[in-house]
This record gives structure tokens, sequence and C-alpha cells, in this order.
């Protein structure tokens, strides 16, 4: 079983959201999800300032067997974005929860309270 940390909250869809200490939440993707994409090779990060959706795709991972959608878990603004993933888009399989893609200026940030917890998303993740 692949591991899902307790302090993060998640999607459905495999994305992790972690709440920082300036309100900003970072965004990832779940070990589940790497190991489900195989080895990556190429992740395309969205573009700061872009203002997105909850569930609205925000950039994409591509992997030796398939290319998926990274999808917002929040609606916000990006205010960064994790560029050392562009040189080294292996660190997603190797710590996928240190291996962000994105932060955002949360639209509404009680909305983290919406997201997965670890233990429903571990059961979702085996359903």
């Amino acid at each position: 079983m692949s591991s899902i940390p307790a302090d993060l909250r998640y999607t459905a869809s495999h994305e992790w959201a972690r709440l920082e200490s300036d309100g900003s939440v970072t965004v990832g993707i779940s070990d589940h999800a790497q190991e489900a994409l195989g080895d990556v090779v190429y992740v395309e990060l969205p573009e700061i300032g872009r203002q997105v959706q909850a569930g609205q795709e925000a950039g994409v991972v591509e992997s030796v067997k398939a290319a998926s959608d990274i999808y917002s878990p929040l609606a916000g603004e990006v205010i960064a974005v994790n560029t050392a993933l562009a040189d080294a888009p292996e660190q997603v399989n190797s710590d996928p929860y240190g291996s962000w893609f994105f932060r955002l200026k949360p639209a509404d940030p009680a909305a983290m309270d919406s997201l997965l917890d670890a233990a429903a998303y571990q059961a979702a993740s085996e359903a």
C-alpha cells in the first residue's frame, strides 16, 4: 500500500493539498498517482497568476505510459510553481509528497475542509 500522509488533504483524482502557514495551498500528486503513472518524464505547470476553479485542469504530468491532467483541488490564484520539476520530473516518482507542482492563494480557505482526509482518500483509492 502506498503511503498517505495524514496531514494532507486529497482529491478523488489523486492530487494532494497542504495548507501552508501563510494561508497558501501547495498541490502535488499522491504516491498512488505516481505509481499508476510509472516513470514521470515531463511536467507541464500552470502559469503564475492564473485563476483556477476547483476541479479544473491546471497542469499535465506525462509518464512513459500516459499523460494525465493535474486538477486544482481548490479555486484560487496560482502564486508559485515548482520549476525544479521541469529539469527533474522523476522527482515526482522518488518523492511524491516533496515534489509539489504549484501553490495557490485559495479563493475560500475553508474549502480545504471539503477535500478528503487520509482515511477517506485511502478508502477511495482502494475501491
